[in-house]
C-alpha cells in the first residue's frame, strides 16, 4: 500500500479527538453563541424530536409458499430413495419462516404439497384470486418442472427454490432467465432470504416519496416501473428552515456522539459540529412536513450561493446509517440508486464522483458524504475522521476508511428502466491532502473491466459485497435492463 493511503496518519490535524472531547465537555452543555436562535414569535416547536427510523417504508408484503413434488415415497429418480422428503420439507419451511421474519415480510404456507396436475390447476386459481405479492415454489423432485413452469406463468412474481438434486441444467436454463422469475438452485437458504428482500425492496420503492430540493418550483411526479413518488420543492425551503432551527439537546447529543466516535477531528470546530446537528434535525423536520421518506438537495448550489454555514454532509451520513436516503446535489437517479441499495441490501450506498487512477489502473470513488455502517445498519461502523467539506472548507464531512480487500458493487439507475452494474475490490483509501477532491476517496480495482477509464456512469452508488447476481435478479424480476462497463478497452487509433 502506498503512503498516500494511510488516511489515519494525516499530519494536518488541528484538533485530536481527545482534545475535542476535553474542549467540548462544558461547551456542548450550552448553545454555541455562533449558532442562530429561532426568531421571536415562532409558535411551532422546532425542537420536537422526530424518529429518523420512522421515515423508512415498512410495506406489508405477502408471499405464499408451496411445495411441488411427486407423491412420496420416491423410487429411483432424484432426489433419491435415501432422501428424507418430509424431514427436509419441514426443515426448509422453518428456514423460510425465520428468513421472512428477519426481512419483515408475511409468509403464508400452502399445505398440502402439490403432487399432481389437478392440484396445480386448483392452486393457480386460488393464486389468481388471492393475488399475493410473490410466490415461493419449493421443488422436491426432478420430474416436476412442467408443473413448476405452470406456476411461474400464473402472473405472480415467482421465486423457485430447487435444492441440489432437484434440477439439471436443462431444467433451469430457460426459466431461470425469464422475466418475473428468480431461480435458486442451491442448498443456500440465505439466497431465499435475499429473494424476500428483492420483493420487499420493490414495494418499498413504490411506497417512497423522494423529496427533491432544487430550483424554485413545486410539483410532483411518479417514476414509471419503480413507482416512486417524486416531490420537488424550492431549494430555499431547506435553508430558511435551517435559519430558524434552535440548538436542542438532540443537536448537542448528535455533535457529541460524532466527535466521540471519530478516530480524529481535523478541520471542524465546535460550532461546525453543532451546525451539522442542526442540519440533521432540519432535514428530518422538512421531510416530516412534506410526508416524505427520502431526500436529496441541491447542496452544492446552496454552498456556492453561501446560503448555509454548513453543507449537509454529516446529516446525510447519519441518514444513510439509519436506512433513510439523503442524496447529494439533487441528482434524482443517484438518490434512487441509494434507495435501491438501502432497501435491497440493508446497508448504505456511497454516492460518488468516479476518478481514474491511470498509473495503477484503479477507479477512485470520491465524495464528501458517506455512511459509516457499510457492513449493515445493525453492524458496527467503519473508522472515520471528521473533516470539512473539501470544496468549501466548511462544516463537517466524513472521511470513512473503507476496508482493504473488501469486494464492492457499483450500481447506477440511468432511468427507471436501465441500471449500470459493476463490481470490484477495495485496495486503499486516499487522503486529502496530498490529493485534492472529496474527503472519502476509495481506491477500487475493477472486475471484468480492462481499463478503469471505461467505467460507466457518474454518481454511482458503491456498497460492500459482490452482489452482481442479486442486482441482476431484481432487474430480471421487474424488467430493468442491466448494462455493464465494457470489459475490453476500445481500440484507439494510432496518433
Amino acid at each position: 500500500m502506498s503512503e498516500h493511503t494511510h488516511a489515519e496518519s494525516c499530519g494536518c490535524c488541528s484538533m485530536s479527538r481527545r482534545c475535542f472531547l476535553a474542549a467540548s465537555a462544558g461547551t456542548l452543555a450550552a448553545p454555541w453563541l455562533a449558532v442562530a436562535s429561532p426568531r421571536r414569535g415562532d409558535q411551532e416547536d422546532l425542537g420536537e424530536y422526530i424518529d429518523l427510523a420512522g421515515f423508512r417504508p415498512k410495506p406489508k408484503v405477502r408471499i405464499t409458499s408451496v411445495v411441488v413434488r411427486e407423491k412420496p415415497p420416491y423410487w429411483l429418480g432424484w432426489p433419491g430413495t435415501a432422501y428424507d422428503v418430509e424431514g427436509h420439507r419441514e426443515e426448509y419451511a422453518r428456514a423460510f419462516s425465520e428468513a421472512a421474519k428477519r426481512v419483515g415480510v408475511e409468509l403464508r404456507r400452502e399445505v398440502p404439497p402439490l403432487e399432481n396436475d389437478d392440484a396445480v390447476g386448483t392452486f393457480v386459481k386460488k393464486l389468481n384470486s388471492e393475488k399475493p405479492d410473490a410466490l415461493l415454489v419449493h421443488v422436491q423432485h426432478l420430474y416436476v418442472w412442467r408443473r413448476v413452469d405452470t406456476l411461474a406463468r400464473a402472473g405472480v412474481p415467482t421465486i423457485i427454490f430447487a435444492p441440489i438434486g432437484m434440477a439439471f441444467t436443462p431444467h433451469v436454463r430457460e426459466i431461470s432467465r425469464r422475466p418475473g422469475v428468480h431461480v435458486i438452485s442451491s442448498l443456500e437458504t440465505g439466497a431465499v432470504e435475499q429473494a424476500f428482500r428483492l420483493i420487499r425492496a420493490k414495494h418499498q420503492l413504490e411506497q417512497t416519496r423522494l423529496l427533491v430540493l432544487a430550483g424554485d418550483q413545486r410539483h410532483e411526479t411518479v417514476l414509471e416501473r419503480l413507482g416512486t413518488k417524486i416531490r420537488y420543492i424550492p431549494r430555499s425551503a431547506l435553508h430558511k428552515l435551517f435559519e430558524r432551527m434552535p440548538v436542542t439537546d438532540e443537536v448537542r447529543e448528535v455533535a457529541k456522539k460524532m466527535g466521540q466516535g471519530a478516530r480524529k477531528i481535523v478541520e471542524p470546530a465546535l460550532d461546525d459540529l453543532l451546525n451539522a446537528g442542526r442540519s440533521y434535525i432540519t432535514a428530518k423536520r422538512l421531510m416530516r412536513d412534506e410526508s416524505s421518506n427520502a431526500i436529496t438537495s441541491d447542496c452544492l448550489g446552496m454552498v456556492s450561493a453561501k446560503t448555509v454555514p454548513t453543507p449537509p454532509c454529516m446529516a446525510a451520513a447519519l441518514f444513510q446509517n439509519a436506512g433513510v436516503t439523503y442524496g447529494c446535489e439533487a441528482d434524482l437517479f443517484a438518490a434512487i440508486s441509494l434507495m435501491f441499495v438501502s432497501y435491497l441490501f440493508d446497508r448504505p450506498g456511497f454516492q460518488n464522483d468516479p476518478v481514474p487512477e491511470t498509473v495503477r489502473n484503479l477507479l477512485i470513488a470520491a465524495h464528501c458524504t458517506c455512511g459509516t455502517r457499510l457492513n449493515g445498519f445493525d453492524q458496527p461502523p467503519e473508522p472515520y475522521i471528521l473533516r470539512s467539506h473539501s470544496e468549501s472548507d466548511l462544516g463537517v464531512s466524513m472521511q470513512v476508511l473503507w476496508r482493504e480487500g473488501q469486494p464492492v458493487t457499483l450500481v447506477r439507475f440511468q432511468n427507471p428502466n436501465e441500471l449500470i452494474l459493476d463490481t470490484g475490490t477495495v485496495v486503499g483509501n486516499v487522503s486529502t491532502p496530498p490529493a485534492g477532491g472529496c474527503r472519502t476517496s476509495v481506491e477500487i480495482a475493477m472486475d471484468r473491466v480492462e481499463d478503469a477509464r471505461d467505467v460507466l456512469g457518474f454518481h454511482q452508488a458503491v456498497f460492500y459485497g459482490d452482489h452482481r447476481r442479486d442486482v441482476e435478479a431484481f432487474c430480471q424480476m421487474y424488467g430493468v435492463r442491466v448494462i455493464n462497463s465494457p470489459e475490453k478497452a476500445p481500440r484507439r487509433a494510432n496518433a
